[in-house]
């Protein structure tokens, strides 16, 4: 008995256009995104904004307690009212001097010394006053204020904790639109430029919208190996803070392009091959050239043309074996 030829699943080379592109996991994050921090080490004392919180620019989003700073305070403008009475004193001794010395019943000498002791009463004066405008801004900045208008994204403190000088105790986001930040290997970013367009979905939506890529960082993060790009979205939808989106930033269209799985190509790394059916039904190798991108299906640059029959699981079949080619998906 003559044994019956193997059948084997095979593609036929169908050149199209094909489209280049390069598929990212990003995340949705405000235009502006401000770190809002202490400038001082304390307790809070009092928490006035929390997560998902609108907030307007200079609005009290906590307090940290400021007790010695407070008593300067109190200290400095005490000591202001007594100089300021020092001074009112030291003008109406002056005043009273030179009318004295103009009508000849005070010295020149009198006179001079009552001007010094204003001016030197005027002097404190102004320094008392510097003192308090200086302690007063000191114990406002106890108080931690929204930067712009904007959404509480993040709040990391709870009431009662201490903080550190520049701790970060808020991240808020501005209203000015929001951004899609990815990172891309740096094998690839250098193919990107500001500018080409974008496909992107929500992860988990099967609603796509259109985006454009806005920023591609010159700087390689050395733990990564990853540039960062930025896109800006074509849509009005609210995309929220930290969503993490499926983007697919289109480079180039390639006419008449092949296209095959990747399953069919052996020895991918290091020379790859792929298994051809000719007209007698016999399996031969071939070397193909496959463009060194990213994609789901191999491009194949040289090797195949139109017409060829593929194998598709070359582990199915050995070089010269015959067998009967079935179209994929057929019997």
């Amino acid at each position: 008995m003559v044994s019956r030829p193997t059948t084997v699943a095979v593609l036929e080379i169908k050149p199209a256009t094909t489209e280049i592109g390069l598929s990212v996991v990003g995340r949705v994050r405000p235009a502006d995104l401000v770190q809002v921090t202490s400038l001082n080490a304390g307790q809070v004392i009092q928490l006035l904004a929390d997560n998902g919180d609108r907030v307007e620019a200079g609005a009290a989003l906590a307090v940290v307690r400021s007790t010695v700073e407070q008593a300067q305070t109190q200290a400095n403008a005490a000591r202001e009212r007594a100089v300021r009475a020092e001074a009112v004193e030291a003008r109406q001794s002056y005043d009273r001097t030179r009318t004295l010395a103009d009508k000849g019943f005070a010295a020149p000498a009198a006179l001079d010394i009552a001007r010094a002791k204003l001016n030197a009463a005027e002097a404190n004066l102004a320094a008392a006053i510097a003192d308090v405008k200086a302690a007063a801004e000191r114990t406002r900045e106890f108080t931690i204020r929204a930067p712009m208008d904007g959404t509480v994204l993040l709040r990391p403190i709870d009431n009662g904790q201490v903080v550190a000088a520049g701790e970060t105790l808020f991240e808020v986001g501005s209203d000015a639109g929001t951004e899609i930040w990815a990172e891309v290997d740096e094998t690839y970013a250098d193919d990107l430029q500001p500018g080409m367009p974008a496909r992107a979905a929500l992860s988990g939506s099967e609603t796509m919208f259109g985006a454009r890529l806005s920023e591609v960082s010159p700087r390689v993060d050395a733990s990564t190996g990853g540039r960062q790009v930025r896109l800006v979205p074509d849509t009005t939808a609210v995309l929220p803070p930290g969503r993490s989106v499926d983007v697919t930033v289109v480079l180039s269209q390639r006419p008449n392009a092949i296209v095959i799985p990747r399953k069919a190509v052996m020895d991918a790394t290091a020379g790859p091959k792929v298994y051809v059916v000719d007209n007698e039904g016999v399996v031969r190798v071939r070397e193909v050239a496959i463009l060194r991108w990213p994609s789901v299906n191999a491009i194949v640059e040289k090797g195949l043309k139109a017409g060829d029959r593929i194998v598709l699981d070359p582990s199915l079949v050995r070089n010269e074996q015959r067998v009967r080619p079935v179209p994929a998906g057929g019997q």
